[in-house]
Order: structure tokens, then C-alpha cells, then sequence
């Protein structure tokens, strides 16, 4: 054999040829799951949109409309559709709200990308192509942006209440969103502060009477009711220490059983507990203190029967078992520095309220602690709801309240809702387009006319004809209404600020920013390589 023939032969082997049917079915496959991940979750964007129930494998069953909450339930294998929960994760910590929304724009991003993949584009140029008409969009948004000032209450509480219009709870959306602004705005000093700590904002859900009687209360409450038998049940004029010891007989260190033989060794065992939990009683009653505030121990109880009734005598009040993750809350609401050991429970230790009491709510009662003299900046909410699901929801719906009005610290811009920014950036992108030239030219469109999902899913959601719907936004706001948005209420096209439907600019921004970053991510793969389970 020549050996041209046996090189011939080599040139053929495995090396050289390439499957190139396999990175585009990978593609595919992968925008398929993501875009089925999208799709799941449309129907419930919007006023108009429908809630999820969701039963995990241990029975439990969560009603929501939030989609970081939807798709964090949902269990999702495929790893580019898992990209998709990861993308409305990030949205969730960043703006806190546009869950939904950022899910849709991403899947009908993946679907202008597919139809540009099959004219033959290239994969890197469109993913270059959507990053710059991503910064383009971002850019429109911002000038079109109306700035907002803090102190202007009703433009914060329009937009909290537009977070919760779609929510289980929207009924209720005209309580719930000034409590959410009335709570930031507690929290943070508006002349300096850019980011709001929602960690100085406490969420407290009981069970029992309705959403209506939800409450911002500006002090501190405790879920439990006090640990007194019969101790006082209300203190004016309260002095609070808050103490990390126990007061209860030691422990020893290791198991040890003490075997008591005669009733004299007995009766010197509980006579030495009694002295030494008098001691410490006494230390507190020397300290002025009236509220005694105990953090659970995880070796003993906190506080034993012997010391509450000597502590019932002194007319203390206590509350024992707080959590540790709640003492720095505590802290910081009092004002105060948690009291490790006895010598150190001294009056500069303890800080003043005017009223301590014990509270009815539901089924249960808690302490509220009201008129802290020198407070921290923080606030409890209590969420109440006639059934968990109500109540869980409630939660969730305060806390995508609470992230808008954040939102508006960082960035403090609004722009308007109800689609309307959405089908500004369908016409400015499509100008945009005209100006540049090549493949760049397609992209830019097949960007501009994705984003037109977002109006499309409103109206289909709220009962519209969804293509005459948008067709008709098209023309308004070619005829320069640049705030012209769907009207679900009133089923029509009206100017989106009457209706007071506001959104945070930085909601939007990101919303497009992130999307389209998980865009390119996906574009970008053609291949899954299975590792080796070790």
C-alpha cells in the first residue's frame, strides 16, 4: 500500500472529523429547558396573573405568586433550566422584586437567539450583540427615567403597592405598602444612606385574624409570653437586662449522678441551689431591674421554677428562650450589650422602656416591648393571617414590598409600569438598529422585539387580545406617550402614572442586565460533560 494511502487512511481517523450536529442539538436542548422553565411560570406575571400551588415531597403545600419562591420549589434537573432559577435568585437579591418578570425576558431572549442561530449566526457575535444592546437598554431606561426623592411618601408607597398588586394579598396592598415604606424609612437616615439592612426590619407571623390586622410597631416583640407564673403581666417605667447566663443549678461538666444517701445531704444540695439562685436574684433586684430578658441555653434551662418564683416575689417580669440569632437584634433595637455574667449586671448595664406588656394575638399572646428611650433603628412588622398559606404569602409579599422601597435608596429613580417601559426600549432599540450596520443590525432587533413579552404576557394574562393590545401600545408610544401602558383594571391602553403604577428604575435595569448575562451564558455552551461520580 502506497503510503500516501496509509496517511489517507490516518487523515480520516477520529481526530479529524467533527460531529457538528451535536454543540447545535446542545443548544437547542438547552434553550428548549430554559424556555420551558419561562414558560411555567408566565402565566403568573402581572395583576391579572395566577398563583402557584406547590406541594414539596413532605406534604407541605406553599400558594404563591413570587417566582424566585416558584422556582426554588420547583425541582428543576436540567442544569441550563437550573441556570434560570439561579438567574431569578440573583434578581431576588438584588432588586428583590421582578422575579417573574426577569425569567420571561431571559426565555424570550433564548427564543430571539434560537431563530438568529438558525440563520446561521454565529453564537459569540450574538451574545456580543445582546450585551450591547443590554447597556443600550439600561442606558434608555435611565433617560427616561423621573427622579424621586425620599421624602415624597406617596411616590414610595405607589410602588410598593404596584410590587403587591400581583400578590395573593393585593386587597390588602393599600395597608401593606405604607407599612413597608413607613418601616424603610424608620430604619435608614434618607440623607446619607444608599442601601437599606433589611435585617433591622423583623418579620413576625402569628396565626389568627386577618391580613388587615397586620401591624408596624416601633419597639421590640417577643413571640413568647412570659416565662412568670404569677408575675407581673405589664411594667411602666421598665428596666430591661438582657443576660446570657442561666439562672438555674449549675451543671456539672461531665455526666456525673450524684448518689444522695441521707436526707441531710439532701436537703444541703437544695439548700445550696436555693442560695444560689437567691444570690443571683438578688444581684438583679440590687440592679433596679424589673424585665429580665434570657437568651436560650442549650445545655439547661434557663431560668428553673425556684428562680421564677423568687423572681414572681420581685415583681420581674421574664422572658426567656430568645434565640441567639435574635440577640443582635435586640441589641440593636435596645440599645444595650448583652450581660455575660453576674458581676457585670450592674444599673449602667440596663436600658429604659416606658411600657413592657404582654399582648393577646390569635391563639397566642407575646411581650411588646413600646417607648425605648434612645432606640436603635430598627422596627417589627406582625404579619397576621387567618391560615399559614395566607400567612406565609403575607410574609413573602412584605418582604418584595420591603425590596422595592430598598430599591428606591439606591437608586432613587421610578419609571413607569404595566409594560410600558418595556415596548419604549421595542421602539428606541429598533431605531437603534437601523443606525448600525451587519449582523449587529439583526441582533439588536431580534433583542428589541423579545422584550415585547413582557406587555404580550400582561394583556394575555388580564384576558386582552394580546396582539391587538401591544399592536395598539406600538402606536401610542410611536406617537411619542411614552408612559402608556396596558390598564388591566379597566382592560384597556391608558397612561400607566394615572392608574399611580410605578415601578424602581433599578428593578427594570437589572432585570435586563441579568437576563441577558444568563443569555450568554447559555449561548455560549455546546457541549455537557458528565464528570465521573467519585
Amino acid at each position: 500500500m502506497s503510503p500516501s494511502a496509509v496517511m489517507g487512511g490516518r487523515a480520516q481517523g477520529p481526530g479529524v472529523y467533527k460531529d457538528k450536529s451535536k454543540p447545535t442539538d446542545i443548544r437547542t436542548s438547552n434553550i428548549n429547558a430554559a424556555k420551558a422553565v419561562a414558560d411555567a411560570i408566565r402565566t403568573s406575571l402581572g395583576p391579572r396573573g395566577m398563583d402557584k400551588m406547590i406541594q414539596a415531597a413532605n406534604g407541605e403545600v406553599t400558594i404563591t405568586n413570587d417566582g424566585a419562591t416558584i422556582l426554588k420549589q420547583m425541582n428543576v434537573i436540567h442544569p441550563a433550566a437550573k441556570m434560570l432559577v439561579e438567574l431569578s435568585k440573583a434578581q431576588d437579591i438584588e432588586a428583590g422584586d421582578g422575579t417573574t418578570s426577569v425569567v420571561i425576558v431571559a426565555g424570550a431572549l433564548l427564543e430571539a437567539a434560537e431563530k438568529l442561530l438558525q440563520k446561521g449566526i454565529h453564537p459569540t457575535t450574538i451574545s456580543d450583540a445582546f450585551q450591547r444592546a443590554a447597556a443600550k437598554a439600561v442606558e434608555i431606561l435611565t433617560e427616561m427615567a423621573m427622579p424621586v426623592e425620599l421624602v415624597d411618601r406617596d411616590s414610595l408607597v405607589k410602588s410598593a403597592s404596584t410590587s403587591l398588586n400581583s400578590k395573593v394579598v393585593s386587597q390588602q396592598s393599600s395597608l401593606l405598602a405604607p407599612i413597608a415604606v413607613d418601616a424603610v424609612l424608620k430604619v435608614i437616615d434618607p440623607a446619607r444612606d444608599t442601601n437599606v439592612d433589611l435585617k433591622d426590619i423583623k418579620i413576625i407571623k402569628t396565626l389568627g385574624g386577618t391580613v388587615e390586622d397586620t401591624e408596624l410597631i416601633e419597639g421590640l416583640v417577643f413571640t413568647q409570653r412570659p416565662a412568670n407564673v404569677n408575675g407581673p403581666r405589664r411594667v411602666e417605667k421598665a428596666k430591661i437586662g438582657l443576660i446570657q447566663f442561666c439562672i438555674s443549678p449549675p451543671k456539672t461538666d461531665m455526666d456525673h449522678n450524684v448518689i444522695v444517701s441521707d436526707y441531710a445531704a439532701m436537703d444541703r444540695v437544695l439548700k445550696e441551689e436555693r442560695t444560689y439562685i437567691l444570690n443571683i436574684v438578688k444581684q438583679i433586684k440590687k440592679s433596679g431591674c424589673n424585665v429580665l430578658l434570657v437568651q436560650k441555653s442549650i445545655l439547661r434551662d434557663a431560668v428553673s421554677d425556684l428562680a421564677i418564683h423568687f423572681l414572681d416575689k420581685i415583681k420581674v417580669m421574664v422572658v426567656k428562650d430568645i434565640e441567639r440569632e435574635d440577640i443582635e437584634f435586640v441589641c440593636k433595637t435596645l440599645n444595650c450589650r448583652p450581660i455575660a455574667s453576674l458581676d457585670h449586671f450592674v444599673p449602667e448595664n440596663l436600658t429604659s422602656a416606658d411600657l413592657v406588656e404582654e399582648m393577646p394575638s390569635g391563639t397566642t399572646r407575646f411581650v411588646k416591648v413600646t417607648g425605648i428611650h434612645n432606640p436603635g433603628r430598627t422596627v417589627t412588622i406582625v404579619v397576621r393571617g387567618s391560615n399559614k398559606l395566607v400567612l406565609e404569602e403575607a410574609d413573602r409579599s412584605i418582604h418584595d414590598a420591603l425590596c422595592v422601597v430598598r430599591c428606591l435608596v439606591k437608586k432613587r429613580a421610578l419609571i413607569a409600569g404595566g409594560g410600558a417601559p418595556e415596548i419604549e426600549l421595542c421602539l428606541k432599540l429598533a431605531d437603534f438598529a437601523q443606525t448600525v450596520t451587519g449582523v449587529d443590525a439583526y441582533c439588536y432587533r431580534a433583542f428589541a422585539s423579545a422584550l415585547e413579552v413582557i406587555p404580550m404576557t400582561l394583556a394575555e394574562n388580564a384576558g386582552l387580545n394580546p396582539i391587538s393590545t401591544v399592536t395598539e401600545l406600538r402606536n401610542r408610544h410611536a406617537q411619542q406617550e411614552t408612559t402608556a401602558g396596558i390598564n388591566v383594571r379597566k382592560g384597556c391602553i391608558t397612561n400607566i402614572l394615572d392608574e399611580s403604577v410605578v415601578q424602581p428604575l433599578l428593578v427594570s435595569t437589572s432585570a435586563i442586565t441579568l437576563a441577558s448575562e444568563t443569555v450568554r451564558s447559555i449561548l455560549k455552551i455546546d457541549d455537557i460533560v458528565n464528570t465521573m461520580g467519585q
